[in-house]
């Protein structure tokens, strides 16, 4: 079994999407993550390396800024690793 999408929900109003996509010719997997807030509406797409735990480290910092709205702790910003490793390659 592999998961193909999570999705995240914050603070009221504030959403992320996190799908794998897999790797097509020459290009890697990537997991790509869309973040929905309020001044967003449209959204904002992020494309992570699967296989660079850098790249997911980074994303997952993101994700907790966005989502919870305010700079977390290790432990917080770990809660989102913790996931997108489900989607990645490490």
């Amino acid at each position: 079994m592999r998961l193909t999408r999570i999705d995240f929900e914050g603070k009221p109003g504030h959403y992320a999407t996190a799908q794998r996509r897999a790797a097509s010719g020459t290009a890697p997997n990537v997991v790509v993550v869309t973040i929905l807030t309020p001044d967003m509406p449209d959204g904002r797409e992020h494309h992570v390396a699967a296989d660079c735990q850098e790249d997911v480290w980074s994303m997952a910092e993101c994700l907790q800024h966005h989502l919870d709205g305010c700079r977390g702790t290790n432990s917080m910003i770990h809660d989102y690793y913790r996931e997108l490793l489900r989607l990645s390659d490490l």
